[in-house]
């Protein structure tokens, strides 16, 4: 009996790993190869498949997402003849799992090799300076190369970053020390901008002002102006309400004299030509006194005559006067 009931147990055991053989369970996002004596078969998608046990073999699983490499800093030789090192992640992704396995022997290794020597190209033809702002014209150009040349591994290239480009030591002091000459010459055109914008603003105050004090001062001369009308107006006005006669314009003709000669700077006397006139009357008033004044008996009949003779002589020697130092 224990002979029957290890071979059973033989059998069991050799079903149960034909089973397991059998069924192939495959995750979601991979695929799987299948060899039959060595030799390509078919290729198991996602899901639950069917395998002949000890006849066909899975040669290799493979991850269908996407996947993220980062590579080692590369020195890369510029134009300019400086040294860079660059670090560089590449965004792949299987899309034929029979071409990865057996057009290539390792995807991987392939794709740095191929970045590399790209990268090496690019920047072969750029400057320094050039490599520095152009990130995105080197990521395009890499990732077009990339893709064209594993296309037929089965590969894309979906993106390519880089993530830090080095340049020597020497470099990296003479660019700290130029953004630094870069950020003193924004700071004293900003601070050139302020005083100009301030001293803009204080001349435009002053203009404000000026033009405000000289309004005030153009409405006070014109109030001034209008007052002193108005009481010359008023004056005349009385004047004529009362008929004054040609004494009292005389009189008033000669208390003005003195204010006229007032100042150092009244040089030279106008006389107006109604001062003849004012004279005139101003001899006939004194000309009617007679002897109670202690006159010389002027007659008025004669004002017309002598006393305007004598009225134009006395006015014409007040013109000829010289001036009052």
């Amino acid at each position: 009996m224990q002979p029957i009931i290890i071979v059973l147990i033989i059998l069991v055991v050799l079903v149960f790993i034909a089973l397991v053989k059998t069924i192939q369970v495959i995750p979601q996002a991979s695929a799987a190869i299948v060899e039959r004596f060595g030799r390509y078969t078919r290729t198991l998608n996602a899901g639950l498949n069917i395998v002949v046990p000890f006849i066909d073999s899975i040669r290799n699983r493979i991850d269908l997402r996407e996947q993220v490499v980062p590579f080692p800093p590369q020195p890369v030789i510029t134009q300019d003849n400086l040294v860079v090192n660059i670090d560089t992640v590449i965004y792949y992704q299987v899309t034929d799992a029979r071409a990865a396995t057996y057009e290539v022997a390792s995807y991987i290794q392939a794709i740095e090799q191929l970045t590399v020597t790209t990268l090496r190209n690019i920047i072969g033809g750029m400057d320094l300076e050039r490599t520095l702002t152009s990130r995105e014209e080197i990521n395009a150009a890499l990732r077009g190369v990339l893709d064209e040349a594993t296309g037929k591994w089965g590969i894309r290239v979906n993106r390519v970053e880089l993530k830090a480009i080095e340049p020597p030591t020497s470099i990296q002091d003479s660019m700290e020390k130029q953004m630094r000459a870069d950020r003193d010459k924004r700071a004293a055109i900003l601070q050139a901008e302020g005083v100009r914008q301030s001293e803009i603003l204080r001349a435009e105050g002053e203009k404000q002002s000026s033009i405000l004090r000289a309004e005030g001062d153009a409405k006070a001369a014109a109030l001034r102006a209008e007052g002193e009308a108005q009481a010359i107006r008023t004056v005349f006005e009385s004047i004529h309400a009362g008929d004054a006669d040609q004494k009292l314009l005389a009189y008033q003709y000669l208390q003005m004299l003195p204010k006229i000669a007032e100042g150092d700077a009244n040089k030279l006397w106008i006389v107006p030509s109604e001062i003849g006139d004012a004279l005139k009357g101003l001899s006939g008033a004194m000309g009617n006194f007679g002897p109670m004044g202690g006159g010389s008996g002027f007659n008025p009949a004669n004002a017309g005559k002598d006393g305007a003779s004598a009225a134009d002589k006395a006015a014409a020697d007040r013109r000829e006067q010289p001036p009052i130092d």
